[in-house]
């Protein structure tokens, strides 16, 4: 949107820097931030009732400050996926003979514990979980104590501890031993720890650079009146921060495969953490330029006692009726202060807009609540999937490195969903708003594991063990393989990528214009924990993790992914024609006591 008139870059200049007013208090804090956002909206022009039907809506530039964060996030999605694709090769195949290095080589296949599918599967299911569990904790202290600058700086610390401990597990000398598996466990609880900490506040972090929370009025060059709507903006920021994402995880995933593949694990593990370094640096060059919302607080037991708050008097012993209550459309009205009849319980030190803002978030975390289902989907890219392409002609491709094609269409795709197809389907008068998008999302997951069961189960017909691929040899112990090349996969690739554009980024985007500004890592850190749930969920499909099972195992994660899509959309529907509404709730605020 090259051709909008572009006010903000008229407020990142005089913004104040929070780090410096520890002396504050919270509630002072607070009054401090709101008239900072408030001052950005001076001077421009805001529509009307009719124009906000009628006019064409727009997003706005993206801040500089924004990229800066983009490249941290780079960096460390370098170290984090440039290090884990090549887990699976590192725990399931065995040392290679007479290496020291776990290398294959261009002909033979890497390898160090030789643990098999089942350990291999269970352990990259364990670190995305635990990875994605940590995020919980990072929010909380993020949120009530140190903010988020402070917490991603330790977090960084601790997963670059984690790091160095894995290049220990793969040295020569100590790899393919007890004691490597032991350390290499060790660093993949340290490094999942350091990385949920920095995954719940980066994301929010990315989207506070930019400060317009209200919709405008401005006209382009071509003399057309638009509205420039923050929460395209949003969608916007959150486009080009998952562009980085993926930049930094194919950068990271092709060069650690040969690195693996001709080197050794050692220097798979010790790249990304060189290039990780960068995080850090960038972190402490912007230190000045960031916005940042200060902590206020323990605010989660005060948006839980609301919740509790506004239940009471509905519960009935007819199951039927409680739900009806539960769902009525004034349930969150008893809670809010002006309605409260008498004295107002102590702990109730906030106004009736910030009861509409938590309702808004809780409602967030009703619509994450169904993502576990698509990961299911998406975890296959890290596991079973670089496991499938070992079983195909690869014509000395290394097996892990066709997963790349994902994070490749995401580069692709992202721009052109940006810049092409969204802004025609506005065009168009179609108005694809966040929750149409996830549910498409599930859908295109759900037809890259059909994908994946069409193959698998050609796999089995064509390999000459059969049903049992994954471990067919000749009398030499060399693999025997189906004559089926390893490029059909790209189909699975490309529609999960496709499912990423429309679920995971609108997920983040949700994450953040839902949740109450008090409470942004928070909201966020929930939508990651579905990651963690869908591992959950994924460790009672490790039985079906391996032959003769596969064609199961892909077919199952389909079902999941399309039913849930489908049951998604009928519970939402009525969610979605509130969009505009939830995005442009006025304010609220909240007293830490």
């Amino acid at each position: 949107m090259a051709d909008l008139l572009q006010p903000t870059a008229k407020h990142n200049e005089g913004d104040p820097d929070y780090s410096s007013e520890k002396k504050l208090t919270a509630s002072m804090d607070a009054e401090y931030l709101d008239s900072d956002v408030d001052s950005v909206h001076d001077g421009l022009l805001f529509p009307t009732a009719e124009e906000l039907l009628t006019l064409r809506r727009v997003s706005d530039t993206i801040p500089w400050n924004a990229y800066l964060i983009a490249v941290v996030e780079l960096a460390e999605r370098f170290s984090y996926y440039g290090s884990s694709v090549v887990f699976v090769n590192y725990i399931q195949q065995p040392l290679p003979l007479g290496s020291r290095t776990g290398a294959g080589g261009a002909t033979g296949q890497s390898g160090a514990l030789g643990a098999g599918q089942q350990m291999s599967t269970g352990l990259t299911t364990f670190y995305q979980f635990w990875a994605y569990i940590c995020p919980i904790a990072g929010a909380y202290i993020a949120d009530t104590y140190w903010g988020r600058y402070k917490t991603i700086c330790w977090s960084v610390v601790i997963a670059m501890l984690g790091h160095i401990i894995m290049i220990i597990s793969s040295i020569p000398g100590i790899i393919g031993s007890n004691a490597s598996l032991g350390v290499f466990i060790l660093s993949m609880i340290v490094t999942s720890t350091g990385t949920g900490g920095f995954k719940s506040n980066v994301s929010p972090l990315v989207a506070e650079q930019y400060r317009i929370t209200k919709c405008y009025v401005t006209t382009t060059r071509s003399g057309e009146r638009v509205i420039v709507d923050p929460a395209m903006t949003t969608t916007r920021i959150y486009m080009y921060f998952y562009l980085f994402i993926n930049i930094g995880a194919l950068v990271g995933q092709v060069g650690m495969v040969y690195a693996e593949k001709y080197v050794g694990f050692w220097l798979a593990f010790t790249l990304p953490t060189v290039v990780f370094c960068i995080s850090p640096l960038v972190m402490w060059y912007g230190r000045s330029r960031y916005h940042t919302s200060p902590p206020q607080g323990s605010v989660l037991p005060t948006a839980l006692r609301i919740w509790r708050y506004a239940q009471r008097g509905r519960w009935s012993l007819n199951p039927f009726k409680t739900i009806k209550n539960l769902k009525s459309e004034d349930f969150w009205e008893s809670a809010k202060p002006s309605n409260v009849v008498g004295e107002k319980p102590r702990w109730m030190t906030f106004d009736d807009q910030w009861v509409d803002e938590v309702r808004r978030g809780f409602k967030a975390c009703g619509v994450f609540a169904w993502f576990p289902l698509y990961w299911l989907c998406y975890n296959q890219l890290n596991n079973n999937l670089v496991s499938q392409a070992a079983t195909m002609t690869t014509n000395g491709l290394p097996n892990d490195v066709l997963s790349n094609l994902d994070p490749l269409a995401l580069i692709i795709f992202i721009p052109i969903c940006d810049q092409l197809i969204y802004p025609g389907l506005a065009r168009a008068g179609i108005k694809f708003t966040a929750l149409k998008k996830i549910t498409w999302g599930f859908g295109t997951a759900a037809a890259s594991m059909v994908w994946a069961a069409v193959l698998q189960y050609y796999i089995y017909k064509t390999n000459p063990c059969g049903h049992y691929a994954a471990t067919c040899v000749d009398a030499n112990q060399n693999a025997l393989v189906s004559p089926l090349n390893v490029w059909i996969q790209s189909g699975s690739y490309i529609l999960i990528a496709f499912s990423e554009i429309f679920a995971s980024i609108t997920g983040l985007e949700y994450a953040f214009t839902k949740a109450p500004r008090n409470m942004r890592s928070l909201v966020m850190s929930v939508f990651l924990f579905m990651s963690a749930a869908s591992a959950a969920i994924g460790e009672a499909f490790v039985s079906l993790s391996l032959d003769p099972l596969l064609v199961w195992n892909y077919t199952v994660s389909a079902i999941l992914a399309g039913v849930g899509g489908t049951l998604f959309w009928i519970v939402v529907r009525k969610l979605d024609s509130e969009e505009d509404k939830l995005n442009n709730l006025a304010n609220g605020h909240f007293e830490a006591k």
